[in-house]
């Protein structure tokens, strides 16, 4: 798995890419891999929990760099060579910037919260990923089992051009809570529902074993 890029990409703010993207780092620490954090965002949350963790812990246990749109491939070319996984936060539109993250992805998430709204939000994110000749992965974020809306939304993303994963993450305060102190969900005091989401997606998403 050596070298392996993963970008998380979504049009619609407040759809938890950078959520996605913190969570998915600890779990990867978690299973012994080593992990590079890559933020295009300009608004730097990705940054801040950064900076957060080492506040947190005196040591963050992963590499995390910046880049402009552009300076992506530079970046991800060190950063393979370095790490076992870069995983790269994007700014919340679709346009020509977001192509060289794309293009450098050998995974692509698109987080959808549950809701119609965040699922259109994804046919540009989608359209460019065609382009680059990449099949990207949905992402359900912040569901709320048994209802309606979750189940419509759900049977709506089967019909994208895209994986929809199986595994979603739930709606849930401690991704807010451990997101504002520089941890994953998996680093939180008590095991709950979210550590087994988050496990179960990362093994869904690499083939863990």
């Amino acid at each position: 798995m050596s070298g392996l890029v993963i970008t998380v990409a979504q049009q619609k703010g407040g759809a938890g890419k950078t959520t996605l993207a913190v969570n998915l780092a600890v779990a990867l620490l978690r299973e012994g891999r080593s992990v590079a954090l890559l933020d295009t965002d300009p608004q730097g949350s990705l940054g801040r929990w950064f900076m957060q963790r080492r506040e947190a812990l005196g040591e963050a246990g992963l590499e995390f760099s910046t880049s402009s749109a552009w300076g992506v491939s530079y970046e991800c070319e060190k950063l393979r060579k370095q790490v076992d996984v870069v995983i790269i936060d994007t700014p919340p539109k679709v346009d020509s910037d977001l192509r060289p993250a794309l293009r450098e992805a050998d995974l692509i998430l698109v987080p959808v919260a549950a809701s119609h709204v965040d699922l259109w939000a994804t046919e540009g994110v989608l359209d460019l990923a065609r382009r680059e000749g990449k099949r990207p992965k949905i992402v359900l974020n912040r569901t709320k089992s048994k209802t309606r809306l979750g189940d419509q939304v759900r049977d709506a993303a089967t019909q994208l051009e895209a994986d929809l994963v199986e595994v979603t993450l739930g709606h849930r305060v401690v991704f807010a809570e451990t997101l504002g102190q520089g941890l994953g969900v998996l680093e939180a005091p008590r095991k709950g529902a979210g550590h087994a989401e988050v496990t179960a997606l990362l093994h869904a998403l690499l083939n863990l074993e």
